[in-house]
Formats: C-alpha cells, sequence, structure tokens
C-alpha cells in the first residue's frame, strides 16, 4: 500500500480504495473509472481551503493512474456541492483575500475542465451557486431527476467567481447565461436538461447503476481513446479562460465585500436559526 496524502492505492488491485482521515474527499478507482466524493453532509458538501486542498491530491492521484474517467460527485442525495462554505469564507473580509479565494477555486476548477479525462459530474442532489460553477467545469452532466440546479449567487449579492459564468454562456449561450444568473433562477432536472444545463437525466431510483453504467461505458473504450478524444475536443472548445480571470475576480471581490453582499449573509443567518 502506498500513501498519498488522504489516498492510500493498493498497487495490487488497482483501486484507490477511501481512506478518510481529516479530509472530507474520497477517491475510489476501478476498472478505469475514478470516483471523486465530496462527503460533506454536516455543511451540505460546501466547499471549504480543506476541501479544496483534498481534491487538488485526489486529483493528481487520479492524473498519476491508469483512469480513462473522472467522475464527481457529492455524498449522500441531497445535494451534490451547495458551494462556498459560508461559515468558513465568512472570514474573509478584504478585497485582496476575496481575489484570492476566487483565484484559488477557480484554478482548481481550472483544473477539472482541461483535465486530460472526460469528467462527468453525477448531480446526486442540488447543485446551487459554487456547486453549478463545479457541475459546469465538468465535460458530462447527468443528474437524478428531483434536483435542481442554479447560479443563484445574486441572491447574497454576489456573482459566480470560480469561472462558472464564463462556462455556463459556453454550454447555454450567451443571452440565457446572463438571464440565469441576473435572476437567480432555480430549475428543476428536466428544464436544465432542455436549457443545455445538465446532458441526461435519469430517476432517482437508478441514479447510482445509470451514472456508473456510462462511466464504464466510456471506460470500456480502447486505451487512450478517452484521452485522445478530450484532447481534440478540448483544443477545438475551450472550457477555461485565464485571461478572463483578473476582471472576474476582481469584480467578485467588490460585490463580496460590498455591504449588500453581507446584509444578505446576515438574512440568511437569522433565517436559518429561526427557521
Amino acid at each position: 500500500m502506498q500513501k498519498m496524502g488522504n489516498v492510500t492505492q493498493d498497487r495490487e488491485s488497482g483501486i484507490l480504495p477511501c481512506v478518510r482521515q481529516a479530509s472530507d474527499v474520497r477517491l475510489e478507482i476501478d476498472a478505469g473509472v475514478a470516483v471523486v466524493t465530496i462527503d460533506r453532509p454536516e455543511a451540505r458538501n460546501a466547499i471549504g481551503f480543506a476541501t479544496i486542498d483534498a481534491l487538488g491530491t485526489a486529483f493528481d492521484a487520479v492524473a498519476d493512474s491508469g483512469a480513462a474517467v473522472l467522475v464527481l460527485r457529492g455524498g449522500g442525495d441531497r445535494a451534490f456541492v451547495s458551494g462556498g462554505d459560508i461559515k468558513e469564507l465568512g472570514s474573509i473580509r478584504t478585497h485582496e483575500a476575496a481575489v484570492a479565494m476566487a483565484r484559488r477555486v477557480r484554478t482548481l476548477l481550472d483544473r477539472v475542465a482541461a483535465f486530460p479525462l472526460p469528467v462527468i459530474a453525477a448531480l446526486n442532489g442540488h447543485a446551487l451557486g459554487g456547486g453549478a460553477e463545479v457541475a459546469v467545469a465538468a465535460d458530462i452532466r447527468i443528474a437524478a431527476d428531483d434536483i435542481r440546479i442554479g447560479f443563484n449567487q445574486v441572491t447574497l449579492g454576489i456573482m459566480p467567481a470560480w469561472g462558472g459564468a464564463e462556462r455556463l454562456a459556453q454550454v447555454v449561450g450567451r443571452s440565457r447565461a446572463l438571464l440565469a444568473i441576473a435572476t437567480g433562477e432555480l430549475y428543476d432536472a428536466a428544464s436544465a436538461q432542455r436549457l443545455g444545463l445538465v446532458d441526461l437525466v435519469v430517476p432517482r431510483a437508478s441514479f447510482d447503476d445509470e451514472w456508473r453504467a456510462l462511466a464504464h461505458r466510456l471506460a470500456a473504450s480502447a486505451p487512450g481513446t478517452t484521452r485522445a478524444v478530450k484532447a481534440v475536443v478540448g483544443a477545438a472548445v475551450p472550457s477555461f479562460h485565464p485571461e478572463l480571470e483578473a476582471d472576474a475576480t476582481d469584480a467578485f471581490a467588490r460585490l463580496w465585500t460590498g455591504d449588500a453582499h453581507w446584509a444578505a449573509v446576515e438574512a440568511l443567518d437569522a433565517k436559518r436559526s429561526t427557521g
């Protein structure tokens, strides 16, 4: 057994079983399919700084493996990713710190978008705000039929900062992306599929079987095929835009440090405490 951060590899079986320590990210690789699970049920799989680091470690392990497909999912069935961890990120109050945070997560999701393998987002639960940004960083989105997805950052007086605005425009078109982000609309699975935001919608009862079958179908191709296809398609339609990073993170930071954002956060906290 070889230890790699929070992941232990069994070289004989070729499987990377989960080893849960301080990390809330699990990784397994079986028959060419790598599955990375964000498992933070107490925070609805929200992303904090430790989660960012753990995901980076998991992606390193996948890139160095013989996997043909990468699947991203959330633990449980309530949330895929609920966005950034407000409790943890609430300490960020300066423009510079907000820019640094946005760039840190954006860099991680740019890595997902540019990953050498096809990436499937298996939407086991709601994908809201930053969670929707994680979803559109993937190449393919398959969703259970009872989930909702939306770029609802506007309800907190902010905007997508992790590359999601640009990627959404690429996925659904400029006007639809502007409408989705500016209104904060939450789409059910069927509406999201009609919009082009979700590729496949399957019944909740068969969701785990469906996404696994899709991943294994892709992984069953000839060795190297998925990497070659991803390289060609990625070159034709790049899904990350580093030239836009400075303006996007600066705009986000100005909103993050604004009074409207913190008033919205306080209102949300008050609603949760009384609810």
